[in-house]
């Protein structure tokens, strides 16, 4: 039998190594999606203060999604409403260690259309 680490620890490793290279200011923050098996997730963090400034997730109570990546999409506009509204509009992406394909790319694309720049 081969002793192979699970899914959870060898994605909190790519995050680790994403991590290194990509951190929030208050000028360009960091825009970091966490993705479960039902639901999508996304906050916008300014790691130099410590705050996050803006969330969206596909749990929230008025929210009405369709598909996994139709509510990706959703979360992905509804984050960059959000943060329009406080006067943001340049971020740098942080996928999670997550692989750039489906629900985190409809969110990524749905945060474009929504007028954040990436």
């Amino acid at each position: 039998m081969v002793n192979r680490p699970d899914t959870r620890s060898q994605r909190l490793k790519r995050h680790k190594r994403v991590r290194a290279k990509i951190s929030g200011t208050p000028e360009i923050p960091r825009l970091d999606v966490f993705r479960s098996n039902a639901n999508i997730y996304a906050q916008i963090i300014d790691d130099v203060n410590g705050v996050t400034l803006a969330t969206a997730s596909s749990v929230e109570k008025d929210f009405e999604g369709g598909n996994n990546c139709e509510a990706a999409a959703k979360v992905g506009k509804l984050i960059a409403e959000r943060a329009k509204a406080k006067g943001i509009e340049n971020v740098c992406f942080d996928r999670g260690g997550y692989l750039y394909h489906g629900r985190v790319k409809a969110l990524a694309d749905g945060a474009r259309e929504g007028g954040l720049n990436f």
